[in-house]
């Protein structure tokens, strides 16, 4: 085993220690908890190192990037999440690649992603991208703009909303961050009474590197960690 495998695993394991403590606080099982691991920064050896590691939920930012990785580790069985923008010119080539789509946005990527799934006979899940923060420098819906968006999902039946996904509005601030989970799961909790009944709000997608312990402590049913996983690495 390389050097890189050596540290990735060891990292992995020591973040899947730490959800399950955080799990622990709040009288959670760390078996609610799916880690995504996010590999924008990094290459096929480090994401062939993390699913022999036992990490096989890997996740792109960029769909172009995703394409490529997933033509090049076709042989492994990766579970891939899209998780960070989609533009709609992209939808039909990363559709049938995906298992999640975390970033939806608008009404009007819902409209495309729904068209393309039907055309392929697939059923595409997705979480709603929530700007909770109000952060201008995040994508996502105002939070206003979730429950009418919701209301209208029955009639996109090609696209399983499946919940909720945000970025804590400021890195570094655990205060902060907290109080942005907190309130995306509130959300959530008030978006689930209007739902209809085929709509499920299941997933609180929330928690980075620097800030997926409070997530977990908050609700996170899926946290999406990158640089931690690659620290120390040359």
């Amino acid at each position: 085993m390389s050097d890189t495998s050596v540290r990735i695993a060891e990292n992995l394991a020591a973040i899947r220690g730490s959800i399950a403590e955080a799990a622990r606080r709040v009288g959670r099982s760390a078996d609610e908890i799916t880690l995504v691991a996010v590999t924008k920064y990094v290459g096929e050896a480090e994401v062939r190192a993390l699913a022999a590691a036992g990490c096989l939920d890997i996740g792109e930012s960029r769909p172009q990037e995703l394409w490529a990785k997933v033509a090049a580790l076709a042989d492994l069985p990766i579970r891939w999440h899209l998780v960070g923008h989609l533009q709609r010119n992209k939808i039909r080539r990363t559709l049938p690649l995906v298992s999640m789509i975390h970033s939806l946005d608008s009404v009007r990527l819902l409209e495309a992603i729904d068209h393309a799934a039907a055309e392929s006979g697939k059923m595409t899940p997705a979480l709603l991208e929530v700007n909770i923060s109000a952060n201008r420098a995040k994508h996502g819906l105002a939070p206003a703009e979730v429950a009418p968006l919701v209301e209208q999902l029955p009639a996109f039946p090609h696209v399983a909303v499946r919940g909720l996904m945000a970025m804590a509005g400021h890195e570094g601030d655990a205060h902060a961050a907290r109080r942005d989970f907190a309130a995306l799961r509130e959300l959530r909790e008030q978006l689930r009474g209007q739902c209809a009944p085929q709509v499920t709000l299941d997933h609180l997608s929330m928690g980075m590197s620097g800030d997926y312990e409070v997530a977990v402590e908050e609700g996170a049913t899926i946290v999406r960690i990158g640089s931690a996983l690659f620290a120390g690495l040359s």
